[in-house]
């Protein structure tokens, strides 16, 4: 079983266009998506009708939970909930009923996958050891996928001792001789200093887990974000992966 992990795409459809070719060419089994399809970028509902088409399970995050109504937005920072106060009124019905339909949380081939964590699938930030051990501990599966901190991660428990660190370009995982928990980092708003979109190929067959990134064309997004309305940091920050 060879699974492609998305997440956190944040409407930025030339960042998840770029990453979907990039898949295709290594021909997965699945394509996973750990939610925060809406919120920050200006093409939300391309994003969802082609995660809809392509993406075989989909989680919902907290930004798409915002949009739907779900979550006060006053939860937001002010950029982001002005992000998703214009996403509301932009989309449209089809793109409303699929995020509706998803979850924050599910099991795919003995595979846990969450937005945010296994101690809070919508808003757990997992970037320290703390946060890391925590999750372990909420999860009994050999493999957890997380999103939602925008950070490649890559994190092994084995007999008692955690190892985990920031997962660049490049980076293997091997699945063997513990636990792990994974976070494929960002298609759309990358936060680890590289603006390449992120995404993660889960071999479970092979035991491995490989990280890559993919160049896309920031420009355009960021003449879609400043067309849009939508505050200029949201644009710059493209440029710098942060």
């Amino acid at each position: 079983m060879r699974a492609a992990v998305i997440s956190d795409i944040h409407a930025n459809l030339h960042a998840l266009t770029a990453v979907l070719a990039d898949v295709e060419r290594e021909r997965p089994d699945a394509v996973w998506c750990l939610g925060d399809l809406v919120g920050y970028g200006p093409r939300p509902n391309e994003c969802c009708r082609t995660v809809r088409a392509r993406a075989d399970l989909s989680l919902v995050g907290n930004h798409d939970l915002v949009v739907l109504g779900s979550v006060d937005v006053a939860e937001f920072n002010p950029e982001a909930g002005r992000a998703a106060a214009w996403t509301q009124e932009v989309l449209d019905d089809d793109s409303r009923r699929f995020l509706a339909g998803l979850q924050p949380h599910a099991v795919a081939d003995g595979v846990e996958l969450y937005h945010g964590s296994p101690r809070n699938a919508v808003w757990e930030y997992v970037l320290d050891a703390e946060a890391i051990q925590a999750a372990f501990s909420s999860s009994e599966a050999p493999v957890v996928l997380i999103g939602h901190s925008h950070i490649p991660i890559v994190a092994r428990l084995a007999d008692g001792d955690l190892n985990a660190a920031h997962a660049p370009e490049g980076t293997e995982g091997e699945l063997e001789g513990g636990r792990m928990l994974l976070n494929p980092g960002s298609v759309g708003q990358p936060r680890d200093g590289d603006p390449r979109a992120a995404w993660l190929l889960l071999d479970l067959d092979e035991g491995r887990a490989s990280f890559r990134r993919v160049e896309y064309e920031v420009e355009r997004t960021q003449e879609e974000i400043r067309e849009a309305g939508l505050p200029e940091a949201l644009a710059e920050r493209l440029a710098f992966g942060i």
